[in-house]
This record gives structure tokens, sequence and C-alpha cells, in this order.
């Protein structure tokens, strides 16, 4: 097919390197604007656009699609791009801006969205933290047309998968980001003659983009929950305790068998072990099995304990939080 693609970070990458490698022909790809980004904060492109450039697909990179808004010029940009490319459909993954009605309509087969949820649950921006964090079984993709509301469309293909104990955001991206691509493949070699579903009216839910004052651990919560939103903050924001007024990342933790006195307070160390930093949460004990220093490297557990003076008794967070 003759399309557009929409897409900005890694996920969004991999489906249109899918789409290529399938044959189809990609006109035209919209794309974030270049921001700053690491430590030196240099403007960066997308992984889209650096997809986009190696195959010499033409770029464009409102910052508003609205025809009425503040970048107006840009979105009238981007339609006369857009007009120009007869394209047959548009495939969006990620891309980060909401598409206005003159968008859906532009395209004779439609506008479809690579969704990285079982929708109608996690509709919104944050689906793989969102399913991690609620402890969710499963996950998956959904492809939809894509209509005027948020992540609403009618469903043309979905696929489901576990999510592992050992799952983090960053390991369950990935291979949502492989499956996803694949389903749109899929999808748009019957697109035309493909009927679909309207998603059901029950089991709807919404993944609020990711707050990183959320990342802080609350130590009061059951164990459970700790360690899951660990995973689901892994590799962004990252979870994270303060620790002598400075800030201690935790990469990786589990909930030991053992239970926390009730004299504890919350957040405080049990013991440091080379198995782990265990610490006092609601019910049980969290054994943390990766942290990180603010500015300092990840490090193995042995490594990071060397020369650090973590003691039993200290404790993370808010030192007057108490049982």
């Amino acid at each position: 097919m003759r399309l557009v693609f929409a897409g900005t970070p890694e996920f969004a990458a991999v489906a249109l390197s899918h789409l290529l490698a399938d044959g189809h022909e990609v006109v035209l790809v919209l794309t974030q604007p270049d921001r700053p980004a690491g430590r030196k904060m240099k403007m960066q492109a997308s992984k889209v656009k650096q997809l986009a450039q190696h195959h010499n697909i033409a770029v464009v990179q409102p910052r508003s699609l609205r025809l009425d808004g503040t970048y107006q010029s840009d979105a009238r940009t981007a339609q006369a791009a857009l007009q120009a490319t007869h394209a047959d459909a548009m495939v969006v993954a990620a891309y980060g801006l909401l598409l206005p009605q003159w968008v859906l309509d532009a395209f004779r087969l439609g506008c479809f969205n690579i969704h990285a949820s079982l929708l109608p649950r996690w509709r919104g921006a944050a689906p793989i933290h969102r399913a991690i964090e609620a402890g969710d079984a499963h996950s998956g993709v959904t492809i939809m047309q894509m209509d005027a509301g948020l992540d609403t469309g009618a469903i043309a293909a979905m696929e489901s998968l576990p999510i592992l104990d050992t799952d983090t955001t960053g390991t369950l991206h990935d291979k949502l980001a492989q499956m996803g691509a694949c389903l749109m493949v899929q999808v748009l070699k019957s697109l035309e003659h493909m009927a679909l579903q309207p998603q059901p009216l029950t089991g709807i839910s919404y993944a609020a983009k990711i707050d990183k004052r959320e990342a802080q651990v609350d130590w009061s919560v059951p164990a459970q929950t700790l360690c899951r939103r660990v995973r689901a903050f892994n590799p962004s924001p990252g979870a994270f305790t303060l620790w002598e007024g400075d800030l201690l990342k935790i990469w990786s933790a589990q909930v030991a068998d053992t239970k926390a006195p009730k004299s504890a307070s919350y957040g405080q160390i049990m013991a440091v072990t080379l198995a782990g930093i265990a610490v006092a949460a609601i019910d049980s004990i969290v054994l943390l099995t990766q942290v990180q220093r603010s500015g300092g490297k990840r490090l193995a557990l042995a490594d990071f304990l060397h020369g650090t003076h973590l003691q039993p008794g200290q404790v993370f967070g808010t030192p007057s939080t108490s049982r």
C-alpha cells in the first residue's frame, strides 16, 4: 500500500521498519519535533525520524495538527504534505499528537493505530506501565481504526501475551513493539475487505500519563504493590526513594518470605546482605536487589554495597513515618 506513517519513539520505529520490510510504500512520515536529550541536552531527532531519513522518506514535524490552534502554520504545512501524498491509509504508533477530524478523513481507507493494550482496557498514554502496575495477567496489542475519541475506534485485530513476574515496562515494551508491528502488517494484507468490530462498552479503563512523582516509593503499601511499581517504572522514570538527602534508584525488588516486625517503621532497613537490602513495607519485607545512587552507575549489589554505609535501622523515605 501507499502509506503515511506517524510515530515518534522506538515502539513506532519497530513498526515502520516492518512496514518497509513488507514492501509498503511509505511516502511521508510525521513525527514529533527534535528535542534536547542526554546529559548535554543536545537536540536529538526521534527514532522514527532517524529511520525515515535512513530510507530517504520525507519527514514533517508539526507541533500541532489543529488548523485553528497556536501552531496553525505547522498544521497547514502538514495538511498540504498529507494531501500531496494521495496515500491509501495512515498508520499511527505512539505519535504523541491527537489527530483532528481533517486527518482522519484524509485517507481512502482511514487511519489505523497500533495500541499497546487489549482495548478497551488501558486507553491512553501509558498502557504498558499501568498494566504492570495493576498486576494484570495479560497484555497485548490492538489495531484499531482511529476516530475522534481517545483510543475508542473499532477493532481490526488483537493479540495477547502473558505478563511475566519478571517483566518490566522495558521488556514488555520490546515484546509488544514486535507483536504490534507484525499484527499491523497482517491487517494491511486484508484491510480493504476486513470487518471491524466496535469496542466493548464494558471493561474500559484509562492509562494516565506517568508523573515522575509517582515513581517515589511509598513504603506504606503492600509489598506486592511496591514491587510491581518498581517493575512498572523500569526503565523510566525509575522508582526511587530518599536516602541521606539524595535519591536512590531502585531497579529490581522482590517480596521476601519473612514479615516485618510490628515495631519497624515503613521503609526501615532490616538487613543488608549480598542477597539484597531488606526493607519493611506494610505487610512484608521487600528485598531490593538492584539499586543505584544518584549520578552513579547501575552496579551489581555487591559492588554497590562496597564502600557504602547502609545499616539496619536506617529508614528510607520519610524517617518520621512509622507504624
